[in-house]
């Protein structure tokens, strides 16, 4: 068996690119000191290269780089350091460094892979970065949840605005079934987005209450409208995504009380705690909870909603200038994905309400702003690397020409090792190419029914031409910039690339 000097595991929210970044610079970094490493990545087809204990107790530290939950207990006894994902990409050479610094205390148990935490074994992680890593692990569940409930849903239009109405003129059973189960699949988004920030804090006894609090966060508490009491017959206001994270964490932290609680419980009782004590216990306490906060929680999403909605009022430039700053200023990071979650769940809203209501032409125009500002970064990389090809390294030049692709199909992250190597003025290009196109595609009045997909949904946007139009003028406006900066550090640097 192959020993390895180095054990890391990486993991984005998505799955995606920033995993395999992350792994590619680890490996880079490592091979270059003579270290072997082993990288464990956890993408969104689950975990390739997975580490064994074996290989775990052989090595002589552990590098954790991910902002979702990679099981770290497994590495319990270890010198390790964990961080963000995107640390490992920006410098990998810096955290070998910490990793090998690291002090581990206590001893490996005779499984390393069902060994306990031991916090004090790791570096410390703030808990920005704890919460962040919970909140992105429900995230990187939901989205596929998303993508595929909300192509299936615009695929449906295909046939008609109304084709799922049996009533309509455009009526087609086959547009009626694909809405139906994207439907489905979007309205289990909440409710998975729960249970997985649940799973993450408390493993997987936490799934059963993470579940029960994102269904009660799509119905609220329900009451009968003529008693305005409780009843289980009656209605409520849901409180939605919100709700959804509120009530992930109130679940992981509950099964983590009821574990310390039942902690004095006989070892041969283990069975019962798992199949009866804990899933009875933390769903009657989070459902109470829950809808215990129903109120309050839907008053704060609806407040949520409401000022967004008035933002728009301030006009095309001020939304669209905050959802391209919020989409380019990490690039799949807490920003971004906070303005990607926020256009699903008010594009939720809108297919709820149906075509032709005004809470459909918000969320769709709404939802087409933030892809096009999500896919313009990656774009401006290519049309730098081609038009200004003499200014970048082989490397980044075939980078360039793949982030095409990534940037069609709605991949922000291509374009993250072109910002890190020069974070001023490359964020701020960045941002502004994406605002560009995003004020456009507001102007333009572009309607996407589609949370995810680029131009592979292109034909259920309306208004397609104009959105095109509006990410190429946003990527040319930032690839012009990004290309003269090149020629700018490449004089600077006695025509030396960088």
């Amino acid at each position: 068996m192959a020993e390895f000097d180095l054990i890391a595991a990486t993991g984005c929210p998505t799955g995606i690119a920033h995993t395999f970044m992350a792994k590619e610079a680890l490996e880079k970094a490592a091979k270059a000191r003579g270290l072997a490493i082993k990288v464990e990545t956890h993408g969104q087809v689950g975990i390739e290269n997975e580490v064994t204990p074996a290989e775990i107790k052989a090595a002589k530290a552990v590098i954790i780089a991910a902002d979702k939950d990679v099981q770290a207990e497994r590495f319990a006894g270890k010198p390790l350091v964990s961080v963000g994902v995107t640390a490992a990409i920006k410098d990998a050479n810096a955290l070998i460094d910490k990793a090998l610094a690291a002090k581990a205390s206590g001893t490996l148990s005779a499984e390393v892979a069902s060994a306990a935490a031991d916090d004090s074994a790791a570096e410390k992680e703030s808990i920005g970065h704890v919460i962040y890593k919970h909140l992105m692990n429900g995230v990187s569940h939901m989205l596929v949840f998303v993508v595929a409930g909300g192509v299936l849903t615009a695929v449906s239009f295909l046939w008609g605005i109304t084709s799922f109405d049996s009533t309509a003129a455009d009526y087609n059973s086959f547009a009626a079934c694909l809405k139906i189960v994207g439907g489905i699949a979007m309205g289990l988004m909440v409710p998975v987005l729960s249970a997985y920030i649940a799973e993450s804090i408390g493993k997987r006894p936490a799934l059963v209450p993470g579940f029960v609090a994102g269904m009660i966060a799509i119905q609220g508490l329900p009451v009968n409208a003529a008693t305005g009491l409780i009843d289980a017959g009656g209605s409520g206001v849901g409180f939605g995504f919100l709700g959804g994270i509120v009530g992930g964490f109130i679940a992981g932290y509950v099964i983590l009380g009821l574990e310390k609680l039942l902690v004095g419980l006989p070892k041969n009782l283990d069975g019962l705690k798992a199949i009866f004590l804990y899933p009875l216990l933390s769903t009657l306490v989070v459902g109470l909870i829950m809808l215990g906060i129903s109120g309050p929680m839907a008053a704060i999403n609806t407040a949520m909603m409401d000022f967004l909605k008035g933002l728009s009022s301030s006009g095309p430039i001020v939304l669209g200038l905050a959802i391209g700053c919020m989409c380019a200023f990490d690039m799949g990071g807490p920003v971004n994905k906070a303005a990607y979650v926020t256009g699903t769940a008010l594009l939720t809203e809108a297919l709820t309400a149906g075509v032709g209501t005004e809470t459909y032409n918000f969320g769709t125009n709404f939802m087409a702003a933030v892809s096009a500002a999500c896919i313009v970064p990656p774009l401006i990389t290519t049309f730098a690397v081609i038009v200004g090809k003499k200014y970048f390294s082989q490397e980044d030049h075939d980078a360039g020409i793949v982030n095409f692709i990534l940037g069609s199909t709605h991949i922000t992250e291509g374009a993250i090792p072109f910002m890190t190597k020069n974070i001023w003025p490359v964020m701020p290009i960045m941002m502004l190419g994406s605002s560009i196109a995003a004020i456009l595609t507001i102007f333009f009045g572009v309607h996407d029914p589609a949370p995810h997909g680029g131009f592979l949904v292109l034909p259920v946007v309306e208004g397609g031409g104009l959105w095109v139009l509006a990410i190429l003028i946003g990527a040319l406006a930032g690839g012009v910039l990004f290309v003269a900066f090149k020629k700018y550090d490449y004089d600077k640097n006695g025509r030396k690339v960088q």
